[in-house]
């Protein structure tokens, strides 16, 4: 069970694991031992909120191909166990991401009280730097 927010869980039956041979060096364990994970997860067929699939799909990353499945493979670790916890982690980070709603802007204009002294401001710095000038006598 992977909890992304208080009241969203997704199942780990909704999430297709597989382990394949990690990349790299390794020496003799490499070529043995399959210790990277593949995690699949289906956007479509999930059970997440129609608002968390949306904002999924319309997320542009490039671990989720153009059929809506989020492609996560995981490598660091040694040990099978610590790589799927590092794609369980790794799909959660994402799923957030996509779902954070940011604040629009709006455009806002300055005051006449900050313009006018911006403006002196400026003045003031353009004659300390006029006096640095040549005296001339």
């Amino acid at each position: 069970m992977l909890k992304i927010s208080n009241s969203v869980t997704i199942a780990e039956s909704e999430i297709e694991f597989s382990a394949i041979r990690a990349m790299g060096a390794g020496g003799q364990n490499v070529n043995k031992v399959s210790s990277a994970i593949h995690l699949r997860f289906d956007i479509q067929q999930s059970s997440l909120p129609d608002f968390y699939k949306q904002r999924l799909l319309s997320f542009s990353d490039s671990r989720i191909n153009k059929d809506g499945v989020i492609i996560i493979k995981a490598q660091s670790f040694r040990t099978q166990e610590q790589n799927k916890q590092d794609a369980l982690e790794r799909l959660l980070q994402l799923i957030k991401a996509a779902t954070v709603v940011h604040k629009v802007r709006k455009a806002t204009k300055p005051t006449k009280s900050s313009q006018r002294k911006r403006i002196d401001a400026k003045k003031k710095k353009g004659s300390v730097k006029n006096l640095r000038g040549k005296v001339s006598f």
